[in-house]
């Protein structure tokens, strides 16, 4: 596969994982169109093997490595629903899995990641290059190395979620997709232009993780800090080499949400839509409840990343009242 990934990389992609990947449900809820004046759809990856969309890229990437290399392994770094997605396509593809983990990943992710079967290695996120300490492992183990989103069949393999989306709700006005790296939103944007040019497409960062939106802004890929931001998920501090240029070309607009409002969202989710999402998950669904989508969106999809949360988290929701109006 070349770095120039099409629709027809997306459809290829699906069929490798018929059969494998769930395909996942597209809910709606009353409250929710009530709440924001529009017609919102949910595409609820939480629903996806290894509990997030993950799992998606990392089975369309390891099935197409030959045979004789991918009996010695492969190894990914990730915060958590990357390595759950690695190790689960790495046991049901008979392949020995490393994940290296920043040490402050939740312990819920690190646990299940076990339970797939991987190894799993540290490193300090704050002071270690984590892309040089897996390659340094990945040589030194003689493994492939599964990059959790600048990869052209992790990107296919993401898209594949819009995909079912677009197909079930061919009508949408925009698709809105949460962004760490931006492979999801990558995919996201190949699958929505390419079956509907006039869609809209908008992701959606942290404010303290807002490495996409300055790269945007600056016409290049920015650099940040490592955000400390509840979206463990999105704790990325520059956009993908490959990523970069397809969101430059298909997203109208980078949207940001807080902390505090990734909260409030993950709290409407369980509350109202019997929904248990990650922060991560939440923050497209925070900037539909905070209207930071132009006010002409009326239907949309929202892609909901993973449920993959930690329960030391849940506590978190009950520490403010819920703001959001309840519609009888």
């Amino acid at each position: 596969m070349s770095d120039d990934i099409t629709l027809d990389d997306l459809l290829q992609a699906r069929e490798r994982l018929r059969g494998i990947a769930n395909v996942t449900p597209v809910l709606t809820s009353r409250t929710l169109n009530e709440l924001t004046g529009r017609e919102v759809v949910l595409k609820c990856e939480n629903f996806q093997r290894g509990g997030a969309f993950k799992f998606r890229g990392a089975y369309n990437t390891i099935s197409q490595i030959p045979a004789d290399v991918r009996r010695r392994g492969v190894l990914a770094f990730s915060s958590g629903n990357h390595a759950q997605g690695v190790a689960l396509a790495a046991q049901l593809l008979a392949t020995p899995a490393v994940i290296c983990m920043p040490d402050d990943a939740p312990p819920v992710k690190v646990a299940a990641t076990r339970g797939y079967g991987a190894e799993v290695i540290f490193y300090d996120r704050l002071s270690q290059d984590r892309e040089a300490f897996a390659r340094q492992e990945a040589e030194q183990r003689g493994m492939t190395e599964v990059p959790p989103y600048d990869h052209p069949a992790i990107i296919a393999g993401a898209g594949t979620a819009a995909l079912e989306l677009l197909e079930a709700h061919p009508d949408l006005d925009a698709v809105i997709a949460p962004t760490g790296g931006g492979g999801l939103l990558s995919g996201t944007s190949i699958a929505t232009h390419g079956l509907h040019p006039a869609a809209r497409i908008f992701g959606v960062e942290p404010a303290d993780g807002d490495d996409t939106l300055r790269s945007l802004q600056a016409g290049e890929r920015v650099r940040i800090a490592p955000p400390r931001t509840i979206a463990d998920g999105l704790r990325l501090t520059m956009p993908g080499e490959l990523t970069f240029p397809i969101i430059q070309h298909h997203v109208e607009a980078m949207l940001i949400v807080s902390d505090d409002e990734i909260l409030e969202a993950m709290r409407f989710a369980l509350l109202r839509l019997k929904l248990m999402i990650e922060p991560s998950g939440a923050v497209p669904l925070a900037a539909l409840l905070a209207g930071r989508l132009p006010a002409n969106v009326r239907r949309i999809g929202v892609i909901i990343s993973g449920g993959n949360i930690d329960p030391s988290l849940l506590g978190k929701l009950w520490e403010a009242p819920a703001n959001f109006k309840i519609v009888s």
